[in-house]
């Protein structure tokens, strides 16, 4: 599972998973709001691997019960930073539709207390991986 914060980043997932997968046989698939659920439905229940999806299109299917999480190994919570910004309430009705014990990855550009704290609340043993960039910006140029 993917989740990720909006449709237009959700497609790019999806398009890059697919890409990278194409010569395997898992299933890829995505689940947004704006476009039709029916089509939605029948891909999960043709069955799928790796289901990318935005928060409030998920908690629909999971109350319609169209999705169930209990087999869910793996979460990727891309731009955590942004689906708080938008309500993390999603967020925490999905997560405890998992399964207690699964791998859980948060990724985000800026690490707002919020999220420190709610990792916190929720991962067992986390791990905080900060990668620094690469180039730094240099205080003054010299021209000769």
């Amino acid at each position: 599972m993917i989740l990720t914060p909006t449709r237009e980043l959700a497609f790019q997932i999806d398009e890059n998973t697919k890409a990278y997968s194409q010569y395997t046989q898992l299933r890829c698939t995505s689940i947004v709001g704006g476009v039709s659920q029916k089509v939605q439905e029948l891909s999960l229940h043709q069955g799928a691997d790796i289901v990318i999806a935005t928060p409030g299109r998920l908690i629909d299917l999971i109350n319609q019960k169209c999705i169930y999480l209990q087999y869910d190994h793996i979460s990727v919570f891309d731009e955590a930073d942004r689906m708080l910004d938008m309500g993390f309430i999603n967020v925490k009705k999905i997560i405890t539709k998992m399964p207690g014990k699964k791998q859980t990855l948060f990724f985000s550009a800026t690490m707002p207390p919020e999220i420190s704290n709610m990792v916190k609340s929720l991962l067992v043993n986390p791990v905080k991986v900060e990668i620094t960039p690469v180039s730094s910006t240099v205080d003054r140029i010299l021209l000769l």
